[in-house]
């Protein structure tokens, strides 16, 4: 019996260790639910970053960071960085950024895998105040 607990459980933690944040994502609109771009989610150097490397929106898809400041003004959205320097923390990445095109804002970020591996918990901060979205992992 012991034996079998004991598979049962690397069997559990492998399972769970197997959620992997790397991929493509669809961004999904935490107000209107619309399914809005695809980022894919990578590892450089140690760090996760992610890129628009979609827009579902034919009407959008020429888009210009017009809010955007810096090398990034007025460069098309597609192919934007948006989360930048994320790390590791246990079930979380965390100590990165995210970058709201639209917006023109960057707020610090969490990333989740959740318990449905095919969601991502994508979570924006100022200060002690948040917004969440789920992403949904895209299947080549």
């Amino acid at each position: 019996m012991k034996i079998i607990s004991t598979y049962f459980f690397l069997i559990c933690a492998l399972s769970l260790s197997g959620q992997s944040i790397f991929g493509h994502w669809k961004t999904i609109d935490d107000k209107t639910g619309e399914a809005k771009s695809i980022v894919e989610i990578y590892e450089d150097e140690g760090k996760v970053f992610g890129k628009i490397i979609e827009i579902l929106n034919p009407k959008n898809k020429n888009a210009l960071c017009k809010k955007c400041e810096g090398e990034d003004f007025n460069k098309p959205i597609l192919g934007l960085v948006i989360i930048k320097d994320m790390t590791k923390d246990g079930d979380y990445y965390k100590k990165g950024t995210i970058f709201d095109p639209q917006e023109g804002k960057e707020y610090k970020c969490r990333l989740l895998v959740t318990k449905n591996p095919d969601v991502l918990q994508v979570r924006g901060y100022i200060a002690f105040f948040y917004a969440t979205q789920y992403w949904q992992r895209v299947k080549s």
